[in-house]
């Protein structure tokens, strides 16, 4: 059999698009709609999630799953992943802060949604490879960060929104500064067993409204002592 080509996978990610859109209907009574956003559709459909799996996966990278990527970490679920940026809600001139950078598809999807990207990774060999890979790929609004995401990247705070792609069981205090009045940060809250996808709003005074939602499975965030 012959190799798969972009075409392929151009079609694969247009059905990806479609199972997202299914499921996002059947499960509109937990998440609180029927459709995600436009914007969010339309960059899963554009960014080549096969690029971001290792090269033995490519040909299962639009499948609604997740998949491993490495240091027992994988690439989440492309619907886990547009819930969460539908979630998180980027306008065209916010600044994001990522935490949790894998290989970079959340990031790339973010990149397509906001004015800058920042992400940090602790896995030095995730950053590097994320760095080369989006780079090839012309993502030029996406910079990484190698170190500790629960002490976020003070240097270019205060962002508009943030995102962690791992849990905690309490929201690190450091993001929470790092996010400005008016931000909006989407994290996995919670023990292995019970996590939820966590909505924090910031008011312009500086106070925080949490609102839980959907229950997840992420691998927990990880510090550097």
């Amino acid at each position: 059999m012959k190799d798969m080509s972009e075409r392929h996978y151009a079609i694969l990610r247009r059905h990806m698009a479609e199972v997202i859109a299914i499921h996002a209907d059947l499960a509109g009574e937990e998440i609180g709609k029927a459709a995600l956003d436009e914007r969010v559709m339309a960059a899963m459909q554009n960014v080549p999630r096969h690029a971001f799996v290792p090269e033995p996966l490519m040909v299962h990278a639009y499948q609604d799953t997740p998949l491993p990527i490495g240091f027992n970490k994988t690439i989440s679920q492309p619907f886990i992943v547009a819930l969460m940026t539908d979630l998180l809600s980027p306008g065209p001139d916010d600044t994001v802060l990522e935490i949790g950078t894998g290989l970079g598809y959340q990031a790339a999807i973010l990149s397509q949604l906001a004015r800058q990207v920042w992400t940090v990774e602790v896995i030095e060999e995730f950053a590097r490879e994320a760095e080369t890979l989006l780079g090839r790929l012309g993502y030029a609004n996406i910079d990484i960060h190698i170190g500790d995401g629960s002490r976020g990247w003070a240097e270019h705070a205060p962002y508009d929104k943030i995102m962690v792609t791992a849990a905690a069981t309490e929201p690190p205090e450091p993001l929470l500064e790092q996010l400005k009045p008016g931000g909006r940060m989407v994290l996995p809250v919670g023990p292995t067993d019970s996590q939820r996808l966590t909505i924090i709003d910031k008011d312009e005074a500086g106070q925080f409204d949490f609102k839980k939602h959907i229950p997840v499975r992420f691998s927990e965030l990880e510090t550097v002592r």
